[in-house]
């Protein structure tokens, strides 16, 4: 099934429901960026991440620089933010 880019109206409610992430027009999807104690948490917290991703085949593009994660969702299949990062939008943050 194919996946459709949100208007704007359907992004901006989106948005408006995920606290801390926000939409990045360039990059057209939204990105958060989270804190941790150590490497270690940061480490953790990427690993749960990556495992729920690759259930939901739907990957991030993240950066990672010791206690910080950066991470940016967006659907390049459908050329920007999509339903799909909303739901991991969501998920990702019942990890913290």
């Amino acid at each position: 099934m194919a996946v459709r880019e949100l208007d704007a109206s359907e992004r901006e409610a989106a948005v408006a429901q995920l606290p801390g992430w926000a939409y990045d027009a360039e990059a057209k999807g939204i990105r958060r960026t989270f804190r941790f104690s150590d490497f270690a948490e940061a480490f953790g917290f990427m690993s749960r991440v990556a495992i729920l991703a690759e259930k939901a085949d739907h990957h991030p593009e993240w950066f990672n620089v010791y206690n910080r994660v950066e991470i940016l969702l967006t659907t390049h299949d459908a050329g920007g933010m999509s339903a799909r990062d909303i739901a991991l939008a969501t998920a990702i943050d019942g990890f913290v």
